[in-house]
């Protein structure tokens, strides 16, 4: 079964909570049992060793090690009501004095008599240092206690008389350790509750956005691009729903760009082949006088010569793209370059009557790069310049050195370009003049080929302009810098 986003971050989260609330519960039960056990067996310690020197005394001073049993006798109301006050002041404590043999000579309350069966403690009745042991006795106590075992010496001659017994619960959590337990179970459980709260508000601001980004990913797969993302606050799901707008925006421009494209294609295919197949038809039929045939026949020439152009731009975009074009860079003067492509629009700059102008900072400026490009990009240019000048507008171009670049400006006075069109210019497919008005020839290929020629040239290429006023076109080129060390003698 799919597992959502939000399904994944609660499951996480909550057991990321309930295993460190594990873990913690069980680190302090374990240090709280761990704890009491150090206290019970201190209290043991100190029991042993006060009954241990009373009896000692008392023992040492009148009577001989066989004497021990009698002495017991003689003194057990004293010694039974001893350990049965010192049992008391401490949880579950039992008391037992014995003989080397292990026969209960007195016990607190009385709760055990007879014979301790279990080995392992009678060996250690005689034990020089005494004994920590963790034991049931051999089944005599209901379950695992700790024992401590302190023999009693006569008269520090090494003859063992007995020995005291003493214990103390140990190894079970008590009520302190309960309650901690409790309350530590409890508060994870008010922490799950509320990071679940927490942790679905947080999922649901994350995981909205995406399942709208779906959606309008759903729309675009059917050609709806003006389905948007709301942008809620600065975080980075804000930063990816503003970028999923402007993608969005992004395709249905190219949308708008190709179709624009495909109806500028079909209509500069469709209507010089109409042109020529109806003069051709004109022309075989008889319909065209033949004095007029030679100026039809030119028409037609024109035609080819504008598809020709058409398909040619096409198959150059097409192996730039490719890398099938390859750039050769050589050093050559562009100012010379400029001046050739100006003179070459003579006649259109004077149907219109422009004023030219023509500023170069040296007759000379020598560039390293590729001179066909070059001279397609800087034709493009001017030749778009002359197309869009008004009637006796002002046409320039100026040609300039600035930090080791060559700058070229052409400028034209004009229509200009519409602001909202002016991040577009470059766009393949783009037409900003969609009326065909005044460029009834381009479809919107040229300024896109220039970028891309420029930009895998590594050179730069950018517009400026006011609407209705002026344009003005800017390429920087590598300029050329002679090895003058074969000058050298």
């Amino acid at each position: 079964m799919k597992k959502s986003i939000f399904t994944r971050y609660i499951s996480t989260f909550l057991l990321i909570i309930f295993v460190s609330f594990f873990v913690l519960t069980l680190l302090i039960s374990s240090m709280t049992v761990r704890s009491e056990n150090a206290q019970k067996q201190d209290i043991a310690e100190n029991t042993a060793a006060y009954i241990t020197e009373y009896l000692i005394s008392e023992f040492s001073s009148s009577f001989i090690p066989t004497d021990f049993e009698r002495f017991i006798s003689l003194k057990i109301n004293d010694i039974s009501n001893m350990i049965d006050i010192l049992s008391k002041n401490a949880e579950k404590m039992t008391i037992m004095i014995t003989n080397p043999q292990g026969k209960i000579l007195i016990c607190t309350d009385d709760m055990y008599s007879g014979r301790i069966e279990d080995e392992k403690i009678v060996s250690s009745l005689t034990a020089e240092s005494g004994k920590k042991l963790y034991s049931d006795m051999g089944g005599m106590l209901d379950r695992k206690y700790g024992v401590l075992i302190t023999p009693f010496q006569y008269d520090y001659t090494g003859v063992y008389a007995g020995a005291l017994i003493v214990c103390y619960s140990a190894g079970t959590p008590n009520a302190l350790a309960i309650d901690t337990v409790r309350t530590i179970i409890l508060a994870s459980l008010w922490v799950m509750i509320a990071s679940f709260v927490v942790i679905y508000f947080i999922t649901e601001k994350i995981v909205s956005p995406i399942k709208q980004m779906t959606y309008a990913t759903r729309n675009f797969a059917k050609g709806k691009f003006d389905v948007k993302t709301p942008v809620v606050g600065e975080d980075e799901i804000a930063e990816l729903a503003t970028a999923f707008n402007s993608m969005a925006d992004a395709l249905a421009n190219y949308e708008y760009t190709r179709s624009s494209f495909l109806a500028n294609v079909s209509h500069d295919l469709r209507t010089p082949m109409t042109s020529i197949a109806g003069f051709i038809d004109g022309i075989l039929e008889g319909a065209i006088p033949p004095e007029k045939q030679p100026y039809y026949l030119e028409i037609i020439g024109q035609e080819v010569k504008r598809l020709s152009r058409l398909v040619g731009s096409l198959l150059d975009i097409s192996r730039m793209e490719s890398g099938n074009r390859k750039f050769e860079k050589v050093p050559f003067d562009v100012c010379e370059m400029a001046r050739i492509i100006l003179l070459s629009f003579e006649s259109k700059i004077d149907a219109k009557k422009l004023d030219v102008e023509f500023e170069a900072s040296d007759d000379r400026l020598m560039v390293f790069s590729d001179k066909d490009a070059i001279n397609q990009v800087l034709y493009n240019l001017c030749d778009n310049a002359v197309k869009f000048s008004r009637e006796e507008g002002k046409y320039r171009i100026s040609l300039r050195e600035e930090y080791g670049k060559i700058v070229i400006k052409v400028y034209n006075e004009g229509v200009g370009i519409p602001p909202e069109d002016l991040p577009h210019v470059f766009d393949r497919f783009y037409k900003s003049d969609k009326s065909r008005g005044l460029d009834k020839s381009g479809v919107g290929l040229g300024l896109y080929i220039c970028k891309t020629i420029m930009d895998n040239l590594g050179e730069d290429i950018s517009v400026a302009g006011q609407y209705n006023e002026y344009c003005e076109f800017t390429i920087k080129l590598t300029k050329y810098k002679e090895d003058k060390s074969v000058f050298r003698s």
